[in-house]
């Protein structure tokens, strides 16, 4: 027993003299030259990425993030990969049959797989014309939220109530950004019949302009809320429309706070907010 133990430290300590050093200096070259790459990936995609006057920071920031998350991702793996055709071919594995079944079985698999091959092709087209990227808030289909990450097969989506979807890119039809270049204050509030128009528009104006100045909301805001017009006229209210611009993905927050507002404003200047009645006669015999 003594004997075969000793037998095979031996050829352990001969493997690594003979081939250990090799692979260890492969691994670490590896690595280095990985490094490296991704330095240069940085580099390159921070000067590609052009600098348009009305593109935020922001929006720069989050699609130099996308790319560079994605090239990294793609150089590594061919770099590993040689990494370990070197590393075998040091063992004295033949590595020109294995490249070879390689490619045979790579054929074979390609005829078996074009939904992969439509995912990445996809993936691709998402990038270079910059439909969304990590940090987005989209709509793949019936999915919606905040784009988590992205490789060029998936993309993964964490919805507000913290549900992440893996949404293949092969599957997206229709992608809707909310929060690209900008977002839109959008609402519509319900007032009585016997409200003023004028005086409505000059309030919903009014507050908007207020949260346009705020010292901390204002940063948020491009073009401040404003009466856009009258909607409809229901059965029991009148329907009034506020829009504005916003930053991306803050049009939550201002939308919140422009409620917040105009409920107590409305409540000083008595302007009624309606809800639905009935009215039912009662017709006895």
């Amino acid at each position: 027993m003594n004997k075969e133990l000793i037998n095979i430290f031996d050829q352990m300590q001969f493997w690594i003299n003979d081939h250990g050093i090799t692979v260890l200096i492969i691994i670490v070259s590896t690595w280095i030259l990985s490094k490296f790459i991704d330095t240069i990936v940085v580099r390159l995609i921070r000067r590609a990425i052009p600098r348009g006057a009305f593109v935020s920071e922001e929006e720069e920031e989050k699609r130099e993030k996308t790319l560079i998350k994605i090239s990294q991702g793609f150089f590594g793996i061919f770099i590993w990969i040689a990494a370990i055709i070197a590393i075998l071919d040091t063992m004295g594995v033949p590595v020109a049959p294995l490249i070879t079944g390689a490619g045979i079985v790579g054929v074979a698999i390609g005829f078996g797989s074009q939904s992969l091959v439509k995912d990445i092709i996809t993936g691709l087209f998402v990038i270079a014309e910059n439909q969304f990227r990590i940090g987005d808030f989209v709509c793949l289909g019936e999915y919606c939220g905040t784009v988590e990450d992205m490789t060029l097969r998936v993309t993964k989506l964490r919805q507000v109530d913290g549900t992440i979807h893996y949404v293949p890119n092969g599957e997206i039809k229709v992608a809707s950004n909310k929060s690209k270049d900008y977002s839109k204050v959008d609402i519509k509030i319900h007032v009585g019949y016997h409200t003023d128009i004028d005086t409505l528009e000059t309030i919903i104006n009014k507050v908007g302009d207020s949260l346009a100045h705020d010292e901390v909301l204002g940063q948020h805001i491009i073009d401040a809320p404003h009466f856009l017009r009258i909607d409809e006229l229901s059965d029991y209210s009148i329907t009034a429309h506020i829009s504005g611009k916003v930053y991306p993905k803050k049009q939550y927050l201002i939308n919140g706070e422009m409620r917040r507002r105009l409920k107590d404003i409305f409540k000083e200047e008595g302007i009624e907010i309606p809800y639905p009645t009935r009215v039912v006669h009662n017709f006895q015999k």
